[in-house]
């Protein structure tokens, strides 16, 4: 009988699991964490518990230069769920033109026509995804604020067109997370062996053939395939310490070369925020239990003859103070997006062994069109947050950037706050070049029974969250290992 390791029970690999073992394939799903057994994963209100926790790897880049000299903090799932179980929960498909981009750089069969109808059965199968919970009162404010600054109010977002300012489509129900791990794998967990707690060092290669996994202690597990789920950041460290890079840094390491693949790590990019914070007159409140800090959010076009919105700021019923000194105690955060860079960085290892902690470089802001766009798009919060929709009905005052900041001076704003969105794609990239990672059927070049199903194999970030497309992603990888 057939039988597969999938590494990392995430978004991806919770589904790539369900999907095999539901075809009779022998699976064994390994998670470096443990199980959501967090009471904060399951309260969207509490999600920002989750940072720094025990179920968050708590990456950190190293020093951007473009970004005043600070290590960006990357947070990952380390648990049953993976991201999706400390995420907003937000659901976008992104726009068509980002999956035809990526069939026209070579990613062949991945265009909008071939995607569109793996993203319609995901939403009407096992995950639900819904816009139909009550707004907060400062929430729906903050919709009509954007009104009143000129967006159109868009009712589906996911329908065809992004533009305009939304309620914001989740994976939730009754005011609960429902991620990929609780809806595909943990129903069939009596199917799976499931094994957690445990990280992966390596993939075993024998004759150009993958034959299982190594686990830190020098444990092994074998099988017919193996799969790396286990995200942007980790499925590329993990072919690295396998001797599956680029020859030159591997060398440097003392890790034997199995296959020269010079791009594995590479096309690092991630989307940014910027924070705009005001305090109000009107309480805002505290976060009520069952409902998330964010509920809406707005696609909007930073500058004239944009073919697709490139910013896409969230808004927070709370002020996001950070490590900003907090300026009060109540309010609300417009928080700025840019979900189309240009700057890409790397992701190179420090030495050979699962302590050796990632050098991960997001290159933040190096294109200066980032800055200029991000930048943009907090001074658009701004003019947002002094529309009467808040400025008078709930008294809102801007207290960062602040007045002291003159919107000629936001782009040194936007370098001392810029933090992640939490989308990191394109390190394994699949293509037909012969510097793509993987194929377009997510087989690692080079190596027989090694696929990379995860985000990581994004060529560019779709214009929006992530959590969707990498869903896409897994019931295709899937489908193409059971066809094979």
């Amino acid at each position: 009988m057939r039988s597969a390791i999938v590494v990392g029970a995430g978004t991806s690999g919770a589904i790539v699991a369900r999907r095999l073992v539901d075809a009779g394939v022998v699976v064994t799903l390994i998670e470096a964490g443990g199980y959501d057994t967090n009471p904060a994963i399951h309260d969207p209100s509490r999600a920002g518990e989750l940072w720094h926790s025990a179920e968050d790897w708590d990456f950190f880049t190293v020093p951007q230069e473009h970004s005043a000299g600070r290590r960006l903090h990357l947070p990952r799932g380390k648990v049953t769920g993976g991201s999706h179980a400390l995420n907003a929960m937000i659901w976008v498909r992104g726009a068509a033109s980002d999956y035809d981009g990526w069939e026209r750089d070579g990613a062949t069969g991945w265009g909008w026509s071939e995607v569109e109808p793996v993203f319609d059965a995901i939403e009407n199968d096992l995950l639900p995804v819904t816009d139909d919970y009550p707004l907060s009162p400062v929430q729906a404010s903050i919709i009509d604020a954007a009104v009143q600054e000129g967006l159109l109010r868009n009712a589906n977002y996911n329908g065809g067109t992004l533009d305009g300012v939304s309620q914001e489509q989740v994976t939730m129900r009754d005011g609960r997370r429902v991620n990929t791990w609780m809806a595909y794998a943990q129903p069939v967990a009596d199917r799976l062996t499931i094994v957690t707690g445990r990280e992966v060092h390596s993939v075993i290669v024998e004759e150009g053939r993958a034959r299982g996994v190594r686990f830190e202690d020098g444990d092994e597990l074998r099988a017919d395939e193996v799969i790396l789920s286990a995200g942007a950041l980790g499925s590329p460290v993990i072919l690295l310490r396998s001797g599956i890079g680029p020859a030159d840094e591997l060398t440097a390491l003392g890790i034997a070369v199995v296959q020269d693949s010079p791009q594995v790590g590479k096309n690092l990019h991630d989307h940014l925020l910027s924070p705009v914070i005001f305090t109000t007159q009107r309480p805002v409140g505290p976060p009520q239990p069952g409902v998330s800090a964010t509920q809406t959010h707005l696609f909007w076009r930073s500058r004239a003859g944009l073919t697709e919105p490139d910013t896409q700021p969230l808004h927070f019923s709370v002020p996001m103070w950070g490590e900003l000194e907090p300026r009060g105690d109540d309010g609300f955060t417009l928080m700025a997006g840019l979900v189309t860079p240009h700057s890409r960085g790397s992701l190179t290892l420090s030495g050979p062994g699962v302590a050796d902690l990632p050098l991960i470089d997001l290159a933040a802001l190096a294109d200066d069109r980032d800055l200029a766009a991000l930048a943009a798009s907090v001074r658009q919060c701004r003019r947002i947050g002094a529309r009467p929709a808040l400025a008078e009905e709930w008294g809102a005052s801007e207290v960062y950037p602040g007045p002291e900041v003159a919107d000629s001076d936001v782009e040194e704003w936007v370098r001392r706050t810029a933090i992640t969105y939490h989308h990191q794609v394109g390190t394994c990239r699949m293509g037909t070049d012969p510097g793509a990672v993987v194929d377009p059927q997510l087989r690692v070049r080079g190596i027989e029974g090694l696929r990379v199903i995860d985000a990581s194999v994004m060529p560019t970030v779709p214009t929006g969250n992530t959590n969707a497309p990498a869903a896409m992603i897994a019931e295709r990888g899937a489908r193409f290992l059971l066809e094979e």
